[in-house]
């Protein structure tokens, strides 16, 4: 009987994270909508939005306006205070470096993330920021929620960069060769 309902709790948390990383893809439209890397963040306590945020690096000229980061600010500015105790962050892409230190700063307590970053991620795929026992806050971490849905999301966004970069230069070639 009670491995049913250790079942039953997991199913019943799968289910939790699918809803928030829904949102959270929700977001990574947003961003996409204004040609940024479509990446959407949700910070989450007791079932309710603390906070969200979407990547804004490109529209703000910031390198640091990732969807973590844009997250983080606007929950500490609503509840006042920049320890987002028992928060979970649902993110589609892993977190970088930088926002896995801010994660660890406000003091989330989860992170959950749908496709894993193996060039930069820092909760488990190339460094473990997260999770280093040497700093002063750990935080649980669930990965691969949705992920399909959140790593085709980013590489449909980089392939048709790509198809539009090339018809540009392709563009810029003809231009440049009916002038001469």
């Amino acid at each position: 009987m009670p491995e049913q309902t250790n079942k039953q709790l997991l199913d019943a948390q799968q289910a939790i994270d699918e809803k928030w990383m829904n949102y959270a893809l929700s977001l990574a439209d947003k961003a996409e909508l204004q040609d940024e890397i479509p990446v959407g963040a949700v910070l989450v306590k007791d079932e309710k939005v603390v906070a969200e945020g979407w990547n804004l690096s490109i529209l703000n000229h910031d390198a640091c306006a990732h969807a973590e980061i844009m997250a983080i600010r606007e929950a500490g500015k609503k509840i006042q205070n920049y320890r987002l105790i028992d928060c979970t962050l649902y993110v589609t892409l892993e977190p970088c470096p930088m926002c896995a230190g801010a994660l660890v700063h406000a003091r989330i307590k989860r992170l959950v993330y749908g496709a894993g970053d193996y060039k930069t991620g820092a909760a488990g795929s190339v460094y473990n920021l997260v999770r280093c026992e040497k700093s002063n806050h750990q935080i649980e971490v669930t990965t691969d929620i949705l992920s399909e849905q959140c790593a085709t999301k980013i590489s449909n966004f980089f392939k048709r960069r790509r198809k539009e970069k090339k018809a540009l230069k392709k563009q810029q070639c003809t231009i440049s060769s009916s002038a001469q």
